[in-house]
C-alpha cells in the first residue's frame, strides 16, 4: 500500500497552444530531484540537457491583488559530476523532499529544461491525500493528460509550432526538412498515449537519475527513451 501521503500534480507546458497537459500522482516521499524526472517523462525530455526546479509565487501588487510576475522562492539544480553547483545559491534537488517544500497557496513549482531551448513545465498542486488501497508501486502514475510532449532541439516552443504547422500541411520545404531530421512522416503533437506514458514512468525517472548522477545509460536504456520497443513484431 501506499504509506506516504500521495501528491496530485497538474502540469502544462507553457506558453503552448493547444495545451499540453497532465494529470499525475507522485508519493511524499518522492524528492524534487524524481519530480523533474518524472516531468521529464510526461514531456518527452530525454535528458540530454540540464534541469533545474524552481518554487515561485505570484508578487503581490500595493491593492493586494496577485500580479502575473512570479516570485522565486527557491531554486532547485543538480551537482555536475564533480559535486559543484551550477548556480552557488542553488538548494539540491536530490537532497529536497516534497514533503520539505511549502506549498503555500498559490505557489507552484517550474521544471525547467534546457536552458537554450528553455522548455518550462508549470506543475501545480492539486491536492494532497492518504489511500491506504492504493499499491506503493503504482506511482508515480499519469491519471490524464493531452497532447504530445516537447521535440528535443527543435528551438524551443516557437520551433515546436513550426513542427506542428508542417506536419499539419504534409507538404512544403519546412515539412520536407522536417522529416528527414526526425526521419518520420507522421508527428501528431496532439496525440497522448495513457497506458504507454505510464509504463515509461515506472522506467525511465530511474534511468535519467543515473545519467544526471553521471553514469552513461545502457543500451536498453536508450531503446526505452527512444520507443525502440514499439518497433518489436
Amino acid at each position: 500500500m501506499a504509506s506516504q501521503p500521495i501528491y496530485q500534480f497538474y502540469a502544462e507546458l507553457e506558453d503552448y497552444r493547444p495545451k499540453i497537459w497532465r494529470r499525475f500522482q507522485v508519493q511524499g516521499n518522492c524528492s524534487v530531484a524524481r519530480l523533474g524526472y518524472i516531468v521529464m517523462t510526461l514531456y518527452e525530455m530525454k535528458a540530454s540537457h540540464l534541469l533545474a526546479i524552481e518554487h515561485e509565487r505570484p508578487y503581490l501588487t500595493a491593492t493586494g491583488r496577485l500580479s502575473r510576475r512570479m516570485e522565486l522562492l527557491c531554486r532547485y539544480a543538480l551537482p555536475d559530476e564533480e559535486g559543484e553547483w551550477k548556480e552557488y545559491d542553488d538548494a539540491d534537488a536530490t537532497q529536497e523532499k516534497l514533503s520539505q517544500v511549502d506549498f503555500e497557496e498559490h505557489s507552484r513549482l517550474l521544471v525547467n529544461y534546457d536552458f537554450g531551448d528553455d522548455w518550462r513545465v508549470i506543475v501545480k498542486l492539486e491536492k494532497m491525500f492518504s489511500n491506504p488501497d492504493l499499491p506503493g508501486k503504482e506511482l508515480p502514475r499519469v491519471l490524464e493528460g493531452k497532447g504530445f510532449g516537447i521535440i528535443e532541439d527543435c528551438g524551443g516552443i516557437y520551433g515546436l509550432e513550426e513542427l506542428a504547422v508542417a506536419f499539419n500541411a504534409k507538404q512544403g520545404d519546412e515539412y520536407d526538412r522536417y522529416r528527414e531530421w526526425l526521419g518520420v512522416d507522421e508527428l501528431d503533437l496532439e496525440r497522448f498515449d495513457l497506458d504507454d506514458m505510464n509504463f515509461r514512468l515506472k522506467k525511465l525517472p530511474r534511468i535519467f537519475a543515473d545519467i544526471y548522477a553521471g553514469y552513461e545509460p545502457t543500451q536498453r536504456s536508450i531503446d526505452l527513451i527512444e520507443r525502440k520497443y514499439l518497433k518489436k513484431s
